[in-house]
């Protein structure tokens, strides 16, 4: 049987500063996380059909809550805090780096990550040590090569055989996407259909 997703049914559900504010730990989730200014909100509009699901900001950073959005019972999407950002305070980082830290470590019901990143910055520090965590723990995560529209046909596929080249793991797969050309879509839907419904 084809498992599918309605991803324009999604629904905002909370805003958490804590994982104690997060939807009850039962179910299944994916996560997205990345740089601030990788374009994670935009991602998420597109995917799901609805442009103001999540807040796009021309300032970085601005997500500092993990919002979750129902696509239907006990199955959900969240959109962790970005990273990286240089003018957030630091206490603020160091807080977003230990609640990111215990979320990714205990939450049961997260059930693979998508990692965005700009295609023309590769992967970051960060996302390198996200990406390490994510292999020891044997969470899949899907690398989401974003803004390919603003490098050649060419110079797109090379960073993408040079990132798929550079995993060590199974557990990593990696895709090209472009939210200004929607192309990409049904490939990373089908990627989070898969790890949303299936009972392995």
């Amino acid at each position: 049987m084809t498992l599918s997703l309605d991803f324009r049914q999604a629904e905002f559900l909370t805003s958490a500063h804590t994982l104690a504010q997060l939807p009850v730990d039962k179910g299944r989730e994916v996560a997205f996380a990345g740089r601030s200014n990788s374009g994670k909100s935009s991602v998420l509009n597109l995917i799901t059909d609805h442009k103001g699901l999540a807040r796009i900001s021309r300032t970085p950073g601005r997500t500092r809550t993990m919002n979750s959005f129902a696509l239907g019972e006990a199955v959900r999407l969240v959109d962790l805090p970005g990273y990286g950002y240089a003018r957030v305070p630091k206490n603020l980082r160091e807080y977003w780096d230990k609640t990111m830290n215990n979320y990714l470590s205990t939450r049961e019901s997260l059930t693979g990550l998508v990692l965005i990143t700009d295609i023309r910055r590769e992967l970051c520090d960060s996302d390198r040590l996200l990406l390490e965590w994510c292999q020891a723990v044997d969470l899949p995560v899907h690398v989401l090569l974003n803004k390919a529209d603003k490098m050649s046909r060419g110079a797109s596929h090379g960073v993408l055989q040079k990132i798929k080249k550079g995993s060590k793991s199974r557990e990593v797969s990696v895709q090209l996407f472009s939210v200004l050309k929607k192309t990409g879509i049904d490939e990373l839907r089908n990627w989070i259909t898969a790890h949303l419904l299936d009972r392995r």
